[in-house]
């Protein structure tokens, strides 16, 4: 009996294989090892060889099987005729796509098409280079991208001061503060190693900047502050290290210029002011910057959105960069660190205009000779619904489903729907993909070959690593690298797309790199190091080379060349009268494990653990509307309204509301959000502190 049993596990084992990728549903980009039998994705794990994610996985990652093969899951190009969807052939809808173009063309200028690539074009090098090269090439300049009110912020934020960008190393850190993320939800990757730093004794000091108490809190210090308000805590901060002389003194001599325009600036902001704006007492606000400015080494970590997503966002972000900076936490283990970013064959073509919202923001389009692909896609509507600058009348859409994504829902629905033209590659029929004129099924990264490389970015690790073609594409499906060079080739671009089997595509890409296809693939199938972390830097790419505290490139283009604090456009503070109407501070775009934005819906499991958007309240102001747990309550702005489930947990700020990002059905949070105002240098909306009102539903 035993020996057919081995007998039998033999022949499972003969007939299943392991295949090494990483996972691209999040930044985090996870390592996984996939199983697969029989030419079908069974099961899915962590990769321990993994540097990032180390064996750990994320209920997304663990359903990856039953999101592939999900219901619904378009197989064949879909018209829509009558208002009904009928299924074409692949030649019929990149013909009628081809043709819809050259007439967008001819009748409005190549900026008449605009080209949007969603969250999947950050990690997903290849659907985003693939976009950019043909919206080059057909002539348009309007690339729009999740960059538009997300991450690039921050980017710029650092670039304008440290000339580069380098990125928190925390397991390495002795004080961390953790702003606006809950990495227990979203960055499993960086959570388990500040944990396990944190066990070890290393990290000895954490703190957690946030309006909700998070599991993480429970291993350090919480601030619970008022939304909106982490730029006045870092001004605070700052204005205790100054006057306290707890700066590293040797460090801003040697490397930063506007230290004693700095000193100045921060007067004005003591802990008792600061307190009073927070609502974090004067002693905790002097208490972190004790901590922080006197470790060895120390790290903030933002949150991807929560400091990014306001009217003073920028400023946010170039706040923190200076308290790093001023305690000298740059380019040291466990500080901010600039690490070797890998280089990657660049597709994009010369741009020969500027893309919508060069005017109104044009440090997000350029600065020092550094050039933005992206258009900001919060002019969108604009132009199409009132031609302004000039009207778009078609749009290509990939990797994102922006009639839920972006803010004010209705009229981003709006501008979709008045569209000449409208082409979007999905996997899955979503609330965009619904108002489109053509659907084309788009592969998932489990059924293609490409390179996994934003672990420098997302991570502080230069390491890289191909990702696997899984299985097999399912139904018709296309990778979309191969949907553009075939449109590509029916509008006559056939030279600029020159790219016919993936492995050319990835040998193009790891060129410049110093790396092979051969070597990763089969001496490194988990992936490898190509460069090393190097410390004690002191080159800084500003005109000035030096850190730059106060930025005169910011002065002569007319915004504040130091933060300075700013209210929410709509707070108890800056709008007291329309506070008594609408009383309850609100934050959209929590996060939950089970899903990212609004993709893996669909997968009963994530469904059963998470079956319907919840809304946060403190129980202490739930019950003074008369709501319960798992009640229905209304959530209304002055934009919108609408119904979300209940749930008051205990550590939540008074006052308070929290809403998921894209929660579906009536609990979208974009319903509430608007496009204006927006931040003056990056042109980001305001999402993170509204103001709102609450009903039992």
């Amino acid at each position: 009996m035993r020996i057919k049993k081995e007998k039998i596990i033999d022949r499972l084992q003969s007939i299943r294989s392991i295949i090494k990728s990483d996972c691209i549903l999040c930044i985090n980009s996870c390592g996984i090892n996939a199983h697969v039998k029989d030419g079908k994705l069974v099961k899915v794990e962590g990769m321990k060889e993994h540097p990032i994610s180390e064996g750990a996985i994320c209920p997304r990652g663990e359903a990856l099987p039953e999101w592939l093969y999900g219901e619904g899951r378009i197989k064949h190009p879909m018209e829509k005729v009558d208002g009904q969807w009928k299924q074409i052939s692949w030649d019929d809808a990149l013909d009628k796509i081809a043709e819809k173009l050259k007439e967008i063309k001819a009748q409005y200028g190549a900026k008449g098409l605009a080209v949007y690539t969603g969250s999947l074009g950050t990690e997903n090098i290849e659907l985003a280079a693939f976009a950019q090269r043909f919206r080059g090439v057909y002539g348009t300049p309007n690339l729009l991208s999740v960059e538009g009110n997300c991450f690039r912020s921050r980017i710029m934020a650092r670039q304008m001061t440290f000339g580069g960008y380098p990125i928190e190393e925390p397991w390495n850190s002795e004080c961390v503060i953790i702003v606006g993320q809950n990495m227990d939800n979203s960055r499993i990757t960086i959570g388990s190693k500040i944990y396990k730093a944190h066990d070890e004794g290393t990290l000895k000091h954490i703190f957690i900047v946030d309006p909700k108490k998070i599991p993480m809190s429970e291993k350090g210090t919480h601030l619970q502050l008022r939304p909106g308000t982490d730029t006045a805590l870092a001004l605070g901060m700052l204005n205790v290290i100054i006057e306290e002389n707890l700066q590293d003194q040797e460090f801003i001599d040697k490397n930063c210029m506007g230290f004693d325009k700095l000193i100045e600036h921060v007067k004005e902001y003591t802990p008792e002011k600061m307190s009073k704006i927070t609502y974090v007492p004067a002693d905790e606000i002097r208490n972190i910057a004790r901590v922080f400015a006197t470790a060895k080494a120390a790290s903030i970590i933002l949150g991807t959105t929560p400091i990014d997503q306001h009217i003073n966002g920028f400023q946010g972000n170039r706040i923190f960069s200076i308290l790093q900076a001023v305690t000298g936490n740059i380019n040291i283990p466990g500080g901010w660190v600039s690490i070797p970013f890998i280089r990657l064959g660049d597709m994009r073509v010369t741009e020969i205009s500027d893309p919508i919202g060069t005017h109104e923001h044009p440090l997000f389009r350029r600065f020092w000779g550094r050039t933005s692909p992206y258009g900001q896609q919060m002019l969108f509507a604009n132009a199409v619904l009132d031609e302004n600058p000039y009207p778009i009348k078609g749009l290509i859409c990939t990797g994102g489903n922006p009639a839920m994504t972006l803010p004010d829902s209705k009229r981003t629905k709006e501008a979709l729907k008045a569209l000449d033209f409208m082409v979007v590659f999905e996997l899955f029929m979503t609330e965009t993909a619904e108002l489109a004129d053509i659907v084309l099924p788009a592969c998932s990264f489990l059924e293609k070959k490409g390179v996994g490389y934003v672990y420098g970015v997302t991570n502080c690790i230069p390491f890289a690593m191909i990702r696997k073609k899984v299985i097999e594409p399912i139904g018709e499906s296309w990778p979309d690298w191969k949907i553009w060079t075939e449109l590509a080739l029916r509008m006559g671009y056939e030279e600029h797309f020159p790219w016919k089997t993936e492995d050319e595509i990835i040998d193009f890409f790891l060129k410049p790199s110093g790396l092979t296809r051969e070597q990763m693939e089969t001496e490194h199938p988990e992936g490898m190091y190509y460069g090393k972390t190097t410390y004690n830097q002191d080159k800084f790419y500003t005109p000035s080379g030096k850190i730059e505290l106060y930025s005169q490139t910011l002065a002569e283009n007319g915004y504040d060349p130091i933060p300075k604090w700013v209210e929410p456009s709509k707070s108890p503070e800056s709008t007291p009268e329309l506070f008594k109407k609408y009383p309850i501070i609100l934050t959209t775009g929590t996060r939950v494990p089970e899903f990212s934005h609004t993709q893996l819906r669909n997968v009963p499991s994530l469904m059963k653990t998470a079956p319907e958007a919840l809304g946060e309240i403190h129980p202490d102001t739930a019950a003074r509307y008369g709501i319960s747990d798992g009640d229905m309550m209304t959530v209304e702005t002055t934009k919108g309204i609408i119904e979300i489930k209940t749930r008051p947990p205990k550590h939540c700020t008074r006052e308070f509301s929290a809403s998921p990002m894209d929660g579906g059905g009536k609990a979208n949070a974009n319903e509430l959000t608007s496009y204006e105002p927006r931040d003056p240098v990056t042109g980001y909306t305001e999402m993170k502190a509204l103001l709102c009102r609450i009903a039992k539903a």
